[in-house]
């Protein structure tokens, strides 16, 4: 069965400030991600994190097991995890950059519960299938 977790951390370190530093965790998420057969979406927006990762449930829980001990973040806290009978993402792992949260998501009231994960998610799929003005996307298509 197919199941998709959604969570949020604050980024430690580089990770919230630095291009490069997005970027190694983007090459080594997707060789990860294709081998494990998970799919997603990452954004970053002032020091806070929100994911989407979706596959089987043993490879799921493998790559939370790994970030929950991974020093780039803290305080991981999911959002969403369930079941689902398809897939919103296709791609090993996109990063979803907006260039106005206003119009898009606000990480900040996402991780005070204040915006459902259901708009994150979808937000953040038509942002990895290029859909979504409001937004740019890295990553390969899968």
């Amino acid at each position: 069965m197919l199941h998709r977790v959604t969570y949020v951390s604050e980024a430690m370190g580089s990770l919230g400030t630095s291009l490069l530093s997005v970027a190694q965790v983007l090459g080594v998420s997707e060789a990860n991600n294709r081998r494990d057969h998970l799919t997603g979406a990452i954004a970053l927006d002032r020091g806070r994190i929100v994911q989407v990762i979706e596959g089987a449930r043993a490879d799921v829980d493998r790559l939370l097991g790994r970030l929950r001990t991974d020093p780039r973040h803290k305080n991981l806290s999911i959002l969403a995890d369930r079941p689902v009978a398809a897939r919103l993402f296709y791609a090993p792992m996109a990063h979803c950059h907006f260039e106005t949260w206003s119009t898009g998501l606000d990480l900040l009231a996402l991780s005070e519960g204040h915006v459902p994960v259901d708009r994150a998610e979808a937000l953040l799929a038509e942002c990895a299938r290029g859909d979504d003005t409001h937004a740019g996307r890295t990553g390969t298509d899968g």
